[in-house]
């Protein structure tokens, strides 16, 4: 359910010849994934590297999807409460980081969020935006809203809810997918490429002029495209931006973010425009970017500073737009950009 753009950028004068680049893209979750690959190895096979990027997208959709009604997770949403559940080691282990996250956000991001989010009209099911909940709609569906009521083995891989919850991994998913790519990637003998679903990114080594992969984050226009706010540089990390620009619906002159809080239930308030998050993992940084976007910046900036990640939150003001970001966030700017 993220939202993001991470539009890629020519950068600044070349530090070496240019080389070659590989460019391969497909469907995946809903929306695009690509791969560029930059000085691609001698004897890479870019047929063979797109049906190998494609199978193993197709198995995190096999594990991970709730549109799918055959997927590993939807058959767990439909297990019996209390009973172990066995499951792939890699979905073991992306509920285990979701549970992380949750715990180091105080529960701003929770993968039990999805009868909030599918009541409000942002969900697998297709739900009209005529009005707001009602307060007894939120009551019900905030009882089936809670991540401690998870538990993950991971020898032998397996999970298990303690309660009725149903888990929705979609905000942390796209960044598991964009790791996926990044070492199918590296089996054929990559090390110079952008990862991309949906616009989480992994990213490593140099792009064809030989500097970081430069990844620019768009300025949050609602409604429209907008252009360049700021520009980062990537060698060997993840990148996602959460906003709430593109998805949200207007009712009686308000306008509802699809991002919910899970302690309230309701949209976050209208203040947070968009936040990027990096992080060695794209997984990590999808799943950190929709905790900090549900937290705010104050409460936001304070893990980030306590966990030393590059984070930036673009905020709406009365004057226009305003960045905020931790200290950390500075090594990745680009200098001079937009």
């Amino acid at each position: 359910m993220l939202l993001l753009l991470a539009a890629l950028l020519s950068g600044c004068a070349p530090s070496e010849p240019e080389v070659e680049t590989l460019a391969l893209e497909g469907r995946t979750m809903g929306t695009y994934w690509s791969v560029r690959v930059a000085a691609p190895p001698p004897g890479l096979d870019a047929a063979s590297l797109q049906v190998d990027l494609e199978a193993a997208l197709a198995e995190v959709n096999a594990q991970m999807s709730n549109y799918d009604p055959d997927s590993e997770l939807s058959r767990f949403n439909r297990a019996p409460i209390g009973e172990w559940f066995e499951v792939s080691p890699e979905h073991a282990d992306v509920l285990m980081a979701a549970l992380e996250i949750s715990a180091l956000s105080d529960g701003a991001f929770d993968v039990t969020v999805g009868p909030l989010v599918n009541l409000w009209g942002f969900g697998s099911r297709d739900i009209e935006h005529d009005a707001v909940p009602s307060e007894e709609q939120l009551r019900a569906a905030m009882s089936r809203v809670d991540w401690t009521q998870l538990e993950v083995r991971q020898e032998p891989p397996a999970i298990r809810r303690l309660a009725d919850v149903y888990v929705d991994l979609g905000g942390i998913a796209k960044g598991h997918g964009a790791d996926v790519m990044s070492r199918v990637l590296e089996d054929h003998g990559a090390t110079r490429y952008l990862a991309d679903i949906g616009g989480d990114m992994r990213g490593r080594g140099h792009n064809a002029r030989g500097t970081p992969w430069q990844v620019g984050i768009e300025v949050p226009s609602i409604g429209r495209r907008g252009g360049v706010q700021a520009v980062i540089g990537i060698e060997d990390a993840g990148v996602t931006t959460s906003g709430d620009y593109r998805n949200f619906f207007v009712h009686a002159g308000v306008r509802y973010s699809h991002t919910i809080d899970p302690k309230t239930g309701w949209p976050i308030p209208e203040r947070v425009a968009s936040v990027t998050v990096i992080h060695p993992s794209a997984m990590w940084s999808d799943g950190l970017a929709t905790a900090f976007n549900v937290m705010g910046p104050d409460a936001g900036l304070t893990l980030a500073g306590e966990l030393s990640l590059p984070v930036l939150f673009i905020l709406y003001t009365d004057e226009g737009l305003e960045e905020v970001a931790s200290p950390a966030f500075a090594e990745f700017r680009v200098a001079g950009d937009p």
